[in-house]
């Protein structure tokens, strides 16, 4: 029987890239990159993309795959994270799903609803509403004709409220009404396993979610941002220019605020993000946890992650 896939989720900041180096050093691994924001190509700082030496140490899949003019979605990941498994253990080698974004990870894991695709004019429509009235006006405009989804999405979640929008708009049927009709698919063969790590002190997380932050601007993500905005053919209503910390520095080059309004305002949405991440991974009862915050956070993930593997691979 094949190992388990093991993903190393946790919110931003945990720590999870430093770990898969580690457990790199220990078994013949290829981590599948489980992140929406390093997909882009040209935007490195700000998405803490692995370096070029990290890269040469352990084959990194799924990092920069497209243009920032370019979409990417959950099904685009479930399609490709699932070739890449079978791929990988035919060399012999481990799949190790590394990274932040949880609704690529539910779609891998629990499998696909079939929606509607997406639909550029109508998510710039949205956009420019949103730039009027604000998520929250919005979300009250879909409270009004999907309600359901409107109760399991917050006011400000712009991401998930515009593509729930979009989907009626699109359609004329409700988020709901489709994922009730149309129930997701999910590839049995494959099992997972949850290795998630979470701050103990939430408020220590936030500490090194600033300084974080603070220290990517001293490596040059202004000037990153800068490049991405001089092109001329990118904007707002782009997945890749609304990731967190992309978003404030661009509204900051338009002259809307500071710099120091941007790096406060990405922070906060940084904050925000593990918020929403840890939400998430706290509704996954199964998660084997380890506290991030703590000194010995890489040998106890190591620990879990040999009593799935063993001491040596098995069955790849």
């Amino acid at each position: 029987m094949s190992a388990p896939v093991i993903c190393l989720a946790g919110p931003t900041a945990a720590g999870k890239s430093a770990t898969t180096l580690a457990i790199a050093q220990r078994w013949p691994i290829e981590i599948i990159a489980m992140d929406s924001a390093t997909i882009y190509r040209g935007m490195d700082i700000g998405t803490a993309k692995p370096s070029s030496e990290e890269r040469a140490l352990v084959p990194h899949h799924l990092l920069d795959i497209r243009d920032p003019a370019e979409s990417y979605s959950a099904a685009d990941f479930h399609v490709d994270a699932t070739r890449l498994i079978q791929d990988i253990r035919s060399r012999g080698k481990l799949p190790l799903l590394s990274g932040g974004t949880m609704l690529y990870y539910k779609a891998l894991r629990e499998g696909l609803n079939a929606l509607p695709p997406a639909d550029p004019a109508i998510r710039m429509q949205i956009d420019q509403e949103a730039a009027q009235i604000g998520w929250p006006g919005l979300h009250r405009q879909l409270a009004g004709y999907d309600p359901e989804t409107a109760r399991r999405l917050a006011p400000n979640d712009s991401q998930r409220l515009q593509r729930a929008i979009e989907i009626y708009r699109s359609s004329g049927r409700s988020m709901s009404s489709w994922l009730q009709d149309a129930p997701a698919r999910r590839d049995d063969t494959l099992s997972f396993v949850t290795v998630s790590l979470e701050p103990s002190d939430r408020l220590a997380l936030h500490a090194r979610i600033a300084l974080r932050y603070r220290r990517m601007i001293e490596d040059g993500l202004l000037d990153e941002v800068r490049a991405l905005h001089d092109r001329g053919d990118l904007h707002v209503g782009l997945p890749s220019i609304r990731c967190v910390g992309y978003r404030q520095l661009w509204d900051h080059l338009e002259g809307r605020i500071s710099l120091e309004q941007a790096i406060e305002q990405a922070t906060a949405a940084t904050r925000q993000l593990a918020k929403r991440q840890l939400t998430w991974l706290r509704s996954q009862p199964e998660r084997e946890v380890v506290d991030c915050l703590s000194g010995t956070a890489a040998e106890e993930v190591l620990r879990r992650v040999a009593e799935h593997w063993g001491q040596t691979p098995y069955g790849v």
